[in-house]
């Protein structure tokens, strides 16, 4: 802050526009750079994905577990799901690091999770209640299983 900040007499004085100009880039430069939407929906994917890995983990215990006949054939296609949701948390990771954003659990709640962003010097709280977890989850989820449908069905061609 400048003597001049808060000094009413100096706001109607004529600058010279370089002047202008440097005064504009600094206000530029002060004010911080929020999270983008992307970088958002990174973070989000980057804390729903462990979850997804715990549930499909817990899927295919139960399986093995089971006395089905199809119980080998459901163990390949979780395992083929699980190391897609590693790929993609790898991936992530990885993606943030080079942004230069790092996620922490901060504290659970009831109904919530909160998570701490820190991002260019920066630092957001960012939380999620259960239901939108459970939502993303399964949709997430379900992305997974149309893949390897699709990447299955390429694979088996129909006899004519």
């Amino acid at each position: 802050m400048s003597k001049l900040d808060g000094n009413e007499r100096w706001k109607t004085k004529m600058l010279l526009t370089d002047h202008v100009q440097e005064y504009e880039e600094k206000q530029e430069i002060e004010v911080p750079r929020r999270i983008t939407v992307e970088e958002r929906t990174m973070v989000r994917d980057f804390i729903l994905l462990p979850y997804l890995d715990t549930m499909v983990n817990k899927s295919l215990r139960e399986i093995e577990l089971s006395g089905s006949i199809l119980q080998r054939a459901s163990i390949i296609a979780g395992q083929a799901i699980q190391q897609r949701i590693m790929n993609d948390t790898h991936r992530l990771q990885k993606e943030l690091k080079q942004r230069n954003i790092r996620v922490v659990l901060d504290e659970q709640e009831e109904f919530l999770v909160y998570y701490k962003i820190f991002y260019r010097g920066y630092q957001e709280r960012f939380g999620l209640t259960r239901d939108v977890m459970r939502t993303e989850i399964s949709l997430r989820l379900t992305k997974y299983t149309a893949e390897l449908a699709e990447s299955l069905q390429d694979k088996i061609k129909p006899r004519i």
